[in-house]
């Protein structure tokens, strides 16, 4: 897997820093923080996609141990939340050896980002009887719309795979009965996130959404339905939610890739790799 290799690479430290308080700011609008001195444990409030623990925003006293990551790995068992921590390698780099020693397993992922001097790459040429839109808070596409990521992130990969429309209608089904559709569409309305979505006569094989704190924004969740890859759909929908937050005064677009292949897909969209995301998380 790709990572920035710090022996040619330069961080960008203020970019650094800003991404750094867009991680700490973004969890707060629908989960509570739980201090652990150098660690911040983020607790989701109702339904959605879990949070994590990761490094304190402006901690100056020692780095984390790995009897700080046992603590908050206890505290998560406790609340019956993953067990998750989160963090970019050239911020903390110290935390890495912590989590291993108390036991976890770490990946990296590319982080990439279209800066403010950085140009997107044009809107790719959509298949015949798609459309992309960006999603109101109350349209019958939302459903699908929110459930299509869950089913691509569970068969990983960019191969065309066999789960399709009719997982689909399930997944929707389940996003609406357990309350996540409701959550996400309260979001949109507050503006705090942005969805997009890749419509074939009515039916969203491709979703993702951009999630903007004042001018910065990321690129989170694009997922295409299995059956449907290898249309240019995740680049279409990446595209449409770069443009609507530099429509709306975002200045900085980022986002982590899940691999070195999903990231030269990104790349076709004018993002550049400036870091790496790491995730800790038990031995599967």
């Amino acid at each position: 897997m790709h990572a920035v290799n710090p022996a040619d690479h330069v961080p960008d430290r203020p970019l650094l820093d800003e991404i750094e308080c867009y991680y700490d700011a973004v969890p707060r609008s629908a989960a509570r923080a739980e201090d652990f001195g150098p660690l911040t444990l983020f607790v989701r409030d109702g339904a959605g996609w879990p949070y994590y623990a990761r490094p304190t925003l402006g901690h100056t006293g020692p780095a984390a141990t790995a009897e700080d990551v046992r603590r908050v790995l206890e505290r998560q068992r406790e609340l019956g939340v993953p067990e998750a921590f989160e963090w970019v390698s050239e911020q903390n780099p110290e935390l890495r050896a912590a989590v291993e020693a108390a036991g976890l397993t770490v990946h990296e992922h590319p982080l990439l980002v279209l800066g403010p001097q950085d140009e997107a790459a044009p809107a790719p040429e959509l298949p015949e009887r798609v459309e992309v839109r960006v999603l109101a808070p109350d349209v019958p596409e939302l459903a699908a719309a929110v459930a299509v990521p869950h089913l691509a992130f569970g068969d990983p990969g960019t191969a065309i795979g066999r789960i399709g429309t009719d997982e689909l209608t399930e997944a929707a089904a389940q996003s609406t009965a357990d309350g996540t559709v409701e959550q996400i569409a309260r979001r949109i309305t507050a503006g705090a996130t942005v969805l997009a979505a890749a419509l074939e006569d009515g039916t969203a094989l491709c979703a993702g959404q951009h999630n903007p704190v004042g001018p910065v924004t990321e690129v989170a969740g694009v997922g295409t339905l299995p059956s449907a890859r290898r249309r240019g759909l995740g680049l279409a929908v990446t595209a449409a939610l770069v443009a609507h937050a530099r429509a709306n005064g975002v200045r900085t677009v980022f986002l982590s890739a899940a691999d070195e292949d999903v990231a030269r897909i990104y790349r076709r969209a004018g993002f550049r790799t400036f870091a790496t995301a790491l995730i800790a998380e038990p031995a599967s």
